[in-house]
């Protein structure tokens, strides 16, 4: 909590007895989905796929993460160097061929048409909400509750505070251990750390103001709840892989990862 806001000599002013609260990530969580996903699939067709869409979603709505569409992006980025860069330098490049790294329920749910999709999977995840794996869609169900909560942060304070970068992310979700994922990750977080990055939550609010000061509460606890609630389903499901597959799960030392 503070009196100022913005990336060190660039200070956003704020009114006159407001306070800042933030959050921010010194680093990045590690969920390796894949092999959940694949008992899913192997209860039914589009299960994985409906319960990753679904985590992907919610969590998209409250915290920054880096899945396989951050992965796409820096490959497009790769390709483009590439491709501006000499002829004779274009052998040096490495892609990552990240869409070969994606399950197959993932490849074939990428681009759906259909405006019926999300109902399709909605009733999919309540067929099976009490069946094998009844307790990672309970976990599921609380981070989707928390990620609806119509709490608005202080955007306009954030684009004044003149961060070189978006916000950490929170949470790196890849699907085998050093697949093209995190080997995405892995470059680019060797420079996320060289600017400032947005912190990942931030609300202004006057101390003098009870509605004010309940409303940051409220957004702090939301953050922390579902945070919460996301890596009691990363560690279910860690143990579960573990006891289930007789695998071990290696985090390594990439740079902004932490166990």
């Amino acid at each position: 909590m503070s009196d100022q806001l913005g990336r060190a000599g660039s200070n956003a002013e704020l009114e006159s007895g407001q306070l800042v609260v933030t959050v921010e990530c010194g680093g990045s969580g590690y969920f390796r989905i894949g092999p959940a996903l694949d008992a899913l699939e192997a209860e039914a067709e589009g299960l994985g796929a409906a319960f990753y869409w679904a985590l992907t979603f919610a969590l998209y709505r409250v915290m920054w993460i880096y899945n396989h569409d951050n992965a796409l992006m820096y490959e497009e980025r790769m390709r483009d160097y590439a491709a501006e860069d000499d002829a004779e330098n274009q052998g040096q490049y490495e892609f990552p061929e990240v869409e070969k790294a994606l399950p197959e329920c993932i490849r074939k749910t990428q681009k759906r048409e259909s405006p019926d999709w999300k109902a399709h999977d909605r009733d999919l995840l309540r067929r099976f909400r009490n069946g094998k794996f009844s307790s990672w869609f309970e976990r599921l169900r609380r981070i989707q509750r928390l990620s609806r909560l119509p709490l608005k942060q202080s955007r306009e304070i954030l684009e004044s505070g003149y961060y070189d970068d978006p916000p950490l992310p929170s949470l790196l979700v890849v699907f085998k251990e050093h697949d093209a994922i995190t080997a995405c990750f892995d470059e680019e977080g060797q420079s996320m750390m060289e600017g400032t990055a947005e912190p990942a939550v931030c609300v202004v609010f006057s101390p003098r103001q009870p509605d004010e000061v309940r409303h940051a509460l409220c957004i702090v606890d939301r953050f922390i709840a579902l945070n919460c609630a996301l890596f009691e389903l990363v560690e279910e499901i860690t143990r579960w892989e573990t006891g289930n597959a007789g695998t071990s799960v290696d985090r390594g030392e990439p740079s902004l990862r932490v166990a």
